[in-house]
Parts: C-alpha cells; structure tokens; sequence
C-alpha cells in the first residue's frame, strides 16, 4: 500500500483533474503532498519503532493509512483530496521503516539476504506496478474509477492489521532510549520546505516567498545535521556513515530510486498525451520492470549473501544506466512497442539485480538493535530521492521544453509536432540525467560497499 500510492497517481491524474477541476498546481500537489510527509516524516517513523516497540507502531501506522485513504476515496474537491494525501503519507512512514526492520530482526544473518530480497521484490514490486494498477482500473471504468485506487487499500489494510496481530509474537522496546522531537521537527521543516520550493519552481514561479521559504528548508537541514552531532540520542546517527558500505548503499539507493521515480512519472506523460498511446498500453512500458523485480529480487539477495552486495549492485546499475541511455536515444523515433519496450525492459532487469543487495547491505551494516533506524534512513532516502526527482526534474522538463520550442507544457494533451518534439527532448535529457546517477551508483558500489557484518563494523566504530 504505502509504495504503490507514491507511483499510482500520475497516470490517474487527467481523470482526476476531469473529476475535481484541479489546477496545474492543485494536480502537481496532489501528487507530491504525499511524499512530502512520507519523506519528511519516515526517520521519526523508524526512531519511533524502535522506541515503542516496531509491530505497535507498524499497525498505527497501518490504521491512520486506511482511514487516510478513506478520505481519498470521497473527497469532494482538490484541497480536500491533497489534505488527505498528506495524512496517508504520515501513515506511510509509520509502516514502511517498521517492515524492513521486523523482517531484518526475524532473520539470522547467513540467510537474512534472502528475506530482504523478498520484502525488496514486493516493495519494488509495487513501486513499478503503480502505473500499471491505475492504468488497467481506469481503462475498466470511468473518470471516478481513480476513486477505487485509494479504496482498494481498505480491505489490504485490514488484513494486514490481521497478520501483525496473529504474527508479531514479541515487539521489543527500548523504553530508554528518547526520540530526538528536535530532530524530527527539523528534519520535518527542511525536507517540506525543500520540497515546497522545488514544486513551486516546477511551475516557474521563483518569487520571493518561494526564495524565503527554500532558504529556510536548507538552514532547518544543516540545523537537523547539527542536532543530529550533539544529542545523545540522535534521531539518525551520524556514525552511521563511518561505515564505507551504509553511505555508498544509501547514496546508491538515492540515485537509483531518483531515475526510476523520474521514469515513471515522465514517460506516462510523453507516450499517453504525446504519442496518443492509451493509458492501458502505457502501463506495459513498466511490466518488465514488476516481472523482474518479482522474478530476481530473492535470488540476487542470496547472492548478495554468498558473494557480497557491491560486485551485484555494480553491474545492475550499470545495466540500469545502459538502458536509461538506450530510452534517451530511442525516444525522437516515437517507437513505442520496439524500442520503449525494449530500453524498460532493460532497465526493469538492472533494477530487478540491484534492489535487494542494495537493502541487504545497508541492513548487513548495523546492528540489530539499530535495524529500525537503519531501514529509516534508507527508506527516507529513497523517498526523499522521488519527491526530488519529481520537483527538480519537472523543473529541467519544463526549461528544456521551453527551449525547444514548445508553446504549451510539458504533458498536455496535444498532437502539434513542435509540442511533441519538445517533450521528446524533455524526456530525453531526464533520461541521459537519470543514466549519468545509475552509471555513478555503480561505480560506488564496486569501490566502496563491502560483505561487513554489522557486528564487526559496530566493534570497529
């Protein structure tokens, strides 16, 4: 639930739009309300499992998403819709930290790659399979149909209440340790500011709040990173990162999750409102992705096991970055079904070799008790890495657009050829952006990410 609804919306918003009457603006933060808190509020949600205990917080987090989602389902107007969409990303930060971790407390480390790769391919899953679900529902029923891709999370979210209750036999505490509210509060205003500024500069508007109001985000992340080095119970342990294998993982992670997260916002919108492919066909471009991912994600986590996770994570990059370069070369010939299709499928098997080692070596690099704060920090980076891609890329979308001489925006539904040109090389430099970051991802992973047993790291630091 909580990944797919990052990646649904996209190819649901000219219904939703149709619906609601949302502006260009009310539509962007329909989308991005979402990750903001998700992204801004998912390290309390990992100190806060590991403080309260991960299966209590884990199914508050779970109860607030299904009501949250509720909400989406019968909201009468944009505002209403995008008030909503904030408290289900709340609720998403709460979950998603909480099921990496349990998972990673479940396991012995000699076999604990395989699990996270299972967790890793129904996550990632997920993720790719958004635009897939939206596409395949709307095309079944009518504009309001988008109502049923926030309503079908009712009955997954309390089954799943189900499955904690039955299958959580201990959720261990740590009555004494603090959460950090500071650091919280911080890391909360300087992600959203960022992502206020980022959104507002998407549509061009660069005034002096907007200015005000980025400067502020970045002041409160330096103050979150001050705050972090001096309490004695930090939110996100700065020592953390003393470890090679946890900073490359995580700046890994942040590369990778940021091209696909521009991937699959961007290309929905160039091939459907460009190229008048229908929104079902659309979803095809990220089958091979899901296909992969289900396929490979638990055989590379054992093979992160017995060989290490940098040498894999190094070559699914770089397959990842071959075929974000094939799309940029592919798209002026608008050859949708043999040459898209084919690029997708190449980044969907990168994709597929590197999510789980990825998540195996950041995990394999702490201690079990910090497991909770670990899966945050990497789940935030993640998130954080797909609210940046969507804002900052919509931002290269929009100036690359414009310079190539189109007199509309980027993903409006209109067949001139200038305007389809103009997106094509829109898309194109969000693509070769996107190559470059999977190309540095690899290049981490073979120089840095080490088989480091968090025991012996820990003893190290």
């Amino acid at each position: 639930m909580g990944f797919i609804d990052g990646t649904v919306v996209p190819i649901a918003m000219p219904a939703i739009r149709s619906t609601l009457g949302a502006t260009l603006n009310q539509a962007t933060w329909i989308n991005n309300a979402y990750m903001v808190t998700l992204a801004s509020l998912i390290l309390t949600g990992g100190a806060f499992g590991d403080r309260f205990g991960l299966g209590r917080v884990f199914s508050i987090g779970i109860l607030l998403f299904i009501a949250s989602s509720l909400f989406c389902t019968i909201a009468p107007n944009p505002d209403a819709l995008i008030l909503a969409r904030l408290a289900q990303g709340a609720g998403a930060a709460l979950m998603i930290p909480g099921s990496l971790a349990m998972i990673s407390r479940a396991y012995p480390r000699d076999v604990r790659g395989r699990a996270i790769g299972m967790w890793a391919a129904g996550s990632a899953v997920t993720t790719a399979a958004g635009p897939i679900v939206g596409g395949v529902m709307l095309s079944l029923g009518g504009p309001e149909m988008w109502r049923w891709i926030f309503g079908i999370n009712l009955p997954l979210g309390v089954l799943a209440l189900v499955l904690v209750r039955y299958g959580i036999k201990q959720d261990a505490r740590r009555p004494d340790q603090p959460v950090d509210i500071i650091g919280a509060a911080l890391a909360a205003a300087g992600l959203g500011g960022l992502a206020w500024t980022l959104t507002r500069l998407e549509g061009r508007d660069t005034g002096p709040d907007t200015l005000l109001i980025g400067l502020a985000g970045v002041a409160a992340i330096i103050l979150f990173f001050v705050q972090e080095y001096r309490t004695r119970h930090p939110m996100m342990p700065l020592d953390l990162y003393r470890d090679r294998t946890f900073s490359a993982a995580n700046a890994a992670t942040f590369a990778l999750y940021f091209g696909m997260s521009a991937t699959l916002f961007f290309l929905p919108m160039l091939v459907v409102a460009g190229w008048g492919i229908t929104e079902i066909g659309a979803t095809v471009a990220f089958a091979p992705m899901s296909v992969f991912i289900a396929l490979l994600s638990t055989k590379f986590g054992r093979a992160a096991d017995r060989f290490g996770p940098g040498r894999v994570i190094s070559a699914g990059a770089a397959l990842v970055a071959f075929g974000y370069g094939l799309l940029a070369v592919i798209v002026p010939s608008q050859n949708y079904w043999f040459g898209i299709i084919p690029a997708m499928t190449v980044v969907g098997f990168g994709m597929g070799v590197v999510i789980a080692p990825l998540s195996s070596a950041v995990m394999g690099a702490v201690l079990d008790a910090r497991s909770g704060i670990a899966s945050g920090i990497n789940n935030a980076l993640s998130r954080i890495a797909g609210l940046i891609a969507v804002a900052a890329m919509g931002s290269l979308a929009s100036y690359v657009y414009s310079t190539a001489g189109g007199d509309l925006s980027y993903g409006e539904m209109a067949r001139s050829s200038g305007h389809v040109r103009a997106m094509e090389t829109a898309f194109a430099a969000i693509a070769w952006f996107s190559a470059a970051l999977a190309a540095t991802s690899s290049l981490l992973a073979l120089l840095f990410i080490r088989r480091t047993p968090g025991a012996q790291s820990s003893a190290r630091r």
